[in-house]
């Protein structure tokens, strides 16, 4: 059995909020999932959390369209907003294929979010940057980190996943998260591949196995300047910072469930 000492991941439960913040959203999670019209309509409510999250996410990357926008929209070609939303909405389909292969090769997956993100097979596209390649993520302003610097820790992460341990899915997903944001590996997308790592570690945990809490909701209903703020604690390295983070996360998979909560209580009046 892995130990604390062994299991950094697992070690981050202690910090400040972090056991509070796993325990709201596992009670959370559990009564969305009680619901009684999840029993029979399941995949619905995944397919709208999809839709809704790749929203979310595209929001917070500067693409904040309405929802309905969203769902009428077929062509995502026409300008940069459109692209960051097509990028999204790719992202949330590709991320429950790519499940079996996280836990084995998560930089297998990585890769290919980028590819499914970009969508083109483009020079840079599909691996991480080399040395003078630069970065495209308007929102995060964090200097960033050298090729170099990126493979090491990205080496370590996919270490931390494969190794798997004690740590509570809350924990693993918001590292995973604030980790791929802070190194922003790829030359583009790194903030909507980021939520999407965040998603699939959520199901991949087996806290959400049927992909129905969106935390890209969550973390774009808190805001960008919220969302900044928590980052920045993560960035920091201090145990409030980094605790910050993760409570900030946990917070966003609860908005996601309250959505999809909603989304149920709208088919359960036959209102959707």
């Amino acid at each position: 059995m892995s130990t604390h000492d062994s299991d950094p991941l697992a070690a981050l439960g202690s910090l400040p909020g972090v056991a509070d913040a796993v325990d709201s959203v596992r009670k959370a999670v559990d009564r969305v999932y009680g619901h009684r019209v999840m029993r029979r309509r399941s995949n619905e409510i995944s397919s709208e959390a999809a839709l809704r999250g790749a929203r979310g996410s595209a929001a917070l990357s500067g693409a904040d369209w309405a929802l309905e926008e969203v769902r009428r929209r077929s062509d995502f070609s026409a300008d940069p907003e459109a692209r960051t939303v097509g990028a999204a909405l790719r992202l949330g389909s590709e991320a429950g294929q790519l499940l079996s292969i996280w836990r084995q090769s998560p930089l297998r997956v990585l890769a290919r979010l980028h590819l499914v993100a970009a969508g083109d097979p483009g020079e840079s596209v599909g691996r991480p940057r080399l040395d003078g390649e630069t970065v495209d993520e308007p929102l995060v302003t964090a200097p960033v980190p050298t090729p170099a610097e990126v493979a090491g820790r990205l080496d370590g992460l996919a270490e931390l996943i494969v190794a798997g341990g004690e740590a509570p899915a809350l924990v693993t997903a918001a590292v995973v998260h604030g980790e791929l944001l802070a190194l922003r590996p790829f030359t583009s997308y790194n903030g909507l591949i980021a939520r999407a790592a965040e998603r699939i570690a959520l199901v991949g945990s087996g806290l959400d196995p049927k992909a129905i809490c969106p935390a890209e909701v969550g973390h774009a209903e808190q805001g960008r300047a919220a969302y900044l703020a928590a980052f920045e604690g993560y960035l920091s390295g201090t145990p409030e910072g980094v605790g910050g983070w993760i409570a900030h996360c946990g917070r966003s998979v609860e908005l996601g469930v309250r959505e999809s909560t909603a989304v149920c209580e709208a088919l359960q009046r036959g209102a959707a």
